[in-house]
């Protein structure tokens, strides 16, 4: 990592003593966390409860009705992260925004919060335990925070010679940024993607993008040794992760840059009509299943071995994510049942719609596909919703409320 003056030097000093137990004893835990004299209000941060007050118990509703949540909360939600928008590490429920604030699942009392801490729009990008971000003081810096505490814990950058590095996606070993490239401090057309090693903090390999890729509206998983990702020019790409060599790249048809499905040795995307396989080692594809005409495919996920994605003709579709063959395939559903993000508890499948006209989050049954009930909080907010599971609830996000809602 690069040297710097003042009390930057020093920050970094504390984060190479933390590793030994030095750091905190040494300058005191209020220089690199946040303590009770750095938190803010957020406005609207008192929960209301729906169920339980001290959130340790609840019931859930009869077949055909939708829970009432069990609390609601402000955030400050902006709609620019996607789908690391919202996230829930142990038993907290983070929201990307300004201020970061780490909930409490179970009664949404916020048990920190962090103003000033990422750039607008920043990801949720979690790794080994650590919530990576970009700096929001735009010196070229990656920090790592606690999640349990908000503190920052890490802090590492790649050089001078790069601008704005942005966490793409973090494994146990790295966290992997992507940064444009500087020529005598302007701006050029080419950006790299580099692996910084999460113990040291020093770069473990830094690999120059293929000329033309786009730096933005870039969407990246690991599954094992490997790194995959798409962007706005359609390209998917596949990295080792070790050495960061480029194993293959695909144009791709159709747009899909905002979320892909891993199984196994398969990368599974929606392309237009079509859901489409391809192998992990090389790129060919294994299985294809395409949807009606003039509908076309949202984003897939792939939740206990089970491939779950809807279609724009209002159609909701499971299928072996290993085959390609259909589980089953719901064609009676509403416009309004059009998910982009799904999770599972149980036995079932809860997906958030894109846009709220009297959608929100579905339940579906897992087995047969059958809607169950729809939660809607009637606010009128026409953006998507968002949801995670969180053990026994769900952490559900709809413009700038968060809720939980019972999930068993």
């Amino acid at each position: 990592m690069d040297s710097r003056a003042g009390h930057a030097v020093s920050r970094r000093q504390v984060f190479r003593l933390a590793g030994t137990g030095l750091g905190l004893a040494v300058f005191g835990a209020g220089l690199v966390g946040c303590g009770p004299e750095d938190e803010v209000a957020v406005p609207g941060d008192s929960p209301t409860p729906g169920g339980d007050k001290n959130g340790d118990s609840f019931t859930t509703p009869p077949p055909g009705t939708a829970p009432k949540p069990l609390w609601q909360a402000a955030a400050a939600n902006k709609d620019a992260a996607g789908t690391e928008a919202l996230a829930v590490i142990g038993d907290l429920v983070l929201v990307a925004g300004d201020p970061l604030v780490g909930r409490d699942i179970a009664s949404g009392k916020a048990r920190w919060t962090r103003t000033g801490v990422t750039t607008p729009g920043a990801k949720l990008i979690v790794g080994g335990g650590t919530l990576y971000l970009a700096s929001a003081e735009y010196d070229g810096d990656v920090v790592g925070l606690d999640p349990a505490t908000g503190k920052e814990t890490w802090r590492s950058r790649l050089g001078k010679e790069y601008e704005q590095p942005r966490p793409i996606a973090a494994d146990d070993r790295h966290v992997y940024v992507l940064a444009g490239k500087l020529e005598k401090g302007f701006p050029t057309p080419d950006n790299v993607i580099a692996a910084i090693d999460t113990t040291s903090g020093k770069i473990a390999w830094r690999e120059q993008r293929d000329t033309g890729t786009e730096e933005y509206g870039i969407t990246a998983s690991v599954i094992g040794e490997r790194l995959v990702y798409t962007d706005f020019r359609k390209n998917l790409t596949v990295r080792d992760t070790a050495t960061g060599r480029q194993l293959w790249t695909k144009k791709l048809s159709k747009s899909n840059y905002r979320h892909v499905a891993l199984h196994k040795d398969l990368v599974i995307l929606a392309e237009g009509r079509q859901l489409r396989a391809l192998e992990l080692a090389g790129g060919k594809e294994r299985w294809s299943l395409a949807t009606e005409e003039f509908s076309t495919f949202r984003d897939p996920y792939v939740l206990d071995g089970v491939l779950y994605a809807s279609d724009t003709a209002r159609g909701m579709w499971a299928v072996d994510p290993g085959t390609g063959k259909q589980i089953w395939h719901n064609e009676d559903l509403q416009e309004s049942t059009q998910a982009w993000q799904f999770a599972k508890v149980g036995d079932t499948v809860y997906g958030a719609t894109e846009f709220d006209k009297d959608g929100g989050v579905h339940a579906f049954d897992a087995k047969s596909g059958k809607l169950r009930w729809t939660y809607n909080d009637n606010t009128g907010n026409l953006q998507q919703w968002y949801v995670v599971a969180a053990g026994n609830r769900l952490a559900v996000m709809h413009g700038k409320r968060i809720y939980a809602l019972p999930a068993v």
